[in-house]
């Protein structure tokens, strides 16, 4: 595994080799996040938006953050959208023994993974070269766990994982600046009831 300072050359270095228009599925967690992730990305590949966040545990929430989603990729046009089902329930069977893990613990790792299980999954099923997460650009998230489970993945279903850390060369900020542009609806937990029980 890379150290953390490289994922950003590497990251780089991967944009000069890949062809342009390239199919890329990008997990997102929320528009905010989405926003800086598809600016760096939308003039190299083809991009393709999967929101799938089972860790949301309440619904109007979750429809909430999904409706920004959307209206976000219609105002930009910066990449095609797939939904999914909410599917709480798997967040609720991954969670198990897991309950009183710390925020950024072992319960936020196995989160990732099943996130980015799906987001693979996915790639495969509908013949995408790449695929990868905006849940890099949050500096609540570790961009170590998330790049060790993406290349384990990549392995598993034959789908090359793009190695990334968002929030680096600004992207977070990037992020605030264009939610405020695009008056994008911004949520101060990641969604899940764990992290609203321990704000």
């Amino acid at each position: 595994m890379r150290m953390n300072k490289q994922y950003e050359q590497c990251f780089q270095e991967l944009l000069n080799e890949i062809p342009t228009g390239t199919k890329l599925l990008l997990h997102s967690c929320c528009a905010p996040c989405s926003s800086a992730c598809l600016e760096r990305l939308k003039d190299k590949f083809d991009v393709t938006v999967l929101y799938y966040n089972p860790n949301i545990d309440d619904e109007a929430e979750y429809q909430k953050r999904k409706a920004e989603q959307i209206r976000f990729l219609q105002q930009t046009g910066w990449a095609k959208f797939i939904d999914c089902d909410h599917e709480k329930e798997k967040f609720t069977q991954m969670a198990q023994g897991l309950e009183n893990e710390p925020e950024r613990g072992k319960r936020c790792y196995s989160c990732y993974a099943l996130r980015l299980d799906k987001t693979a999954q996915t790639a495969k099923e509908n013949g995408f070269a790449w695929f990868c997460s905006t849940l890099s650009l949050s500096p609540y998230k570790n961009a170590d766990w998330l790049n060790e489970i993406g290349e384990r993945l990549e392995k598993q279903y034959g789908v090359r994982y793009l190695v990334s850390d968002f929030k680096k060369k600004g992207g977070y900020l990037r992020s605030l600046q264009l939610s405020a542009e695009y008056g994008l609806y911004r949520q101060n937990f990641c969604g899940c009831r764990f992290s609203k029980r321990d704000e």
